[in-house]
Order: structure tokens, then C-alpha cells, then sequence
């Protein structure tokens, strides 16, 4: 008689894949991780929806969400969870699980990637108003409308700069970047 192999649920590989993964059990879906999340208004589901969803084994719902990709590894639903929840180390098993599975939609985040990475490499560091304005005018051009206020109080007080700002000493970071392509490139062969 041929064995069967039965696959583990959904909330239990998650649970395993993630450190400290077990706490997730303890979720009281108080909603402090999304009300604590900058990027939450843009993102399809919160953290306990996603969590709740988990629960629920709703795989292939949880890895075609967007909400682990608008994560920003800044820890403050982490930090404020009354459970001590590893909300964000559960973000990066949802990203790693969709990778895995094929869910990921490398296209849809390539603008946002290109643009931060053509930043780097042509003036040493991020240009936030360039990132910020080519991402909303390609994802969400009327919540930019709603943002220019904000925008030009940030500018006025000197937390916004409107052009970008060149390192030093650019030829070394030039190197740098040339030599972990090349690795890069070697690895993949």
C-alpha cells in the first residue's frame, strides 16, 4: 500500500517557517498592527486580517496580498503588540512563501525598485520626493493631490528636498556597486 503524503495547513507552516512564529496563536486581533503600520492605507489587508486569513488556511488569498510587499521593516506593530507578536518576521515568510510558490509578481514591483536602485546609483542615496512622486503618479495619482499639503510643509521645514542630493565621494560607491554586480552575475552561472 503506496503512503500518502499529507502537507502541513497553511497557519502551521507559517507558524514553522517564521521565528517565534507560535506566538501567532495568541493574536487578539486588536488591530494595533495596522493602525501602527505608515504603509497601511496602502495595502489590500491589514496584519490581522492576513493573520485571520492565515488561521483560516486561505493560502492562496494570503500570497497574492499586497500588504507584505508595502511592508517597511520599520517594527512598530511588532513593537506595539500587546502579544509580542513578530509581525514583520511574518511579512518577510509571506513574502518568502509567495516567492516560493510562484504568487509574486515581480512586474508590479519593478518600477518602485528601478527607480530606488537608479537613485543609488547615480547619486549615493534615496531621493525621496522623486520615489514618492513617481510612485504616485504611477499607482495612486489623486491621493497625490490629497498629499501635496503635506508635501510642501515637509519641503518649508527643510524634511523634504525637491532635488537630489549627490555623496561624496561617488566613484567609491561606484566600485562598489560594480563589484556586487559582478558577483552578482558569477553566483547566478
Amino acid at each position: 500500500m503506496e503512503e500518502v503524503q499529507t502537507r502541513k495547513p497553511f497557519f502551521d507552516r507559517v507558524m514553522a517557517s517564521t521565528p517565534g512564529g507560535n506566538t501567532l496563536l495568541g493574536c487578539l486581533q486588536c488591530g494595533t498592527c495596522g493602525g501602527s503600520c505608515p504603509s497601511g492605507p496602502d495595502m489590500d489587508a491589514t496584519p490581522r486580517k492576513l493573520f485571520a486569513m492565515a488561521r483560516a488556511n486561505m493560502e492562496e488569498d494570503v500570497l497574492l496580498s499586497n500588504a507584505p510587499w508595502y511592508c517597511v521593516s520599520c517594527y512598530y506593530c511588532t513593537v506595539r503588540c500587546p502579544q509580542e507578536i513578530p509581525i514583520t518576521d511574518l511579512m518577510y515568510t509571506f513574502k518568502r512563501m509567495a516567492i516560493e510558490s510562484g504568487h509574486y509578481n515581480a512586474e508590479s514591483h519593478a518600477d518602485f525598485s528601478q527607480s530606488f536602485c537608479g537613485y543609488i546609483e547615480h547619486y549615493g542615496r534615496s531621493f525621496e520626493f522623486g520615489l514618492a512622486t513617481r510612485y504616485h503618479l504611477t499607482h495612486h495619482p489623486l491621493q497625490m493631490v490629497r498629499k501635496t499639503g503635506l508635501g510642501f510643509q515637509m519641503i518649508q521645514k527643510g524634511r523634504l528636498n525637491t532635488a537630489p542630493d549627490r555623496i561624496h565621494d561617488m566613484p567609491q560607491l561606484t566600485a562598489i556597486l560594480t563589484e556586487a554586480k559582478r558577483i552578482a552575475t558569477e553566483d547566478e552561472l
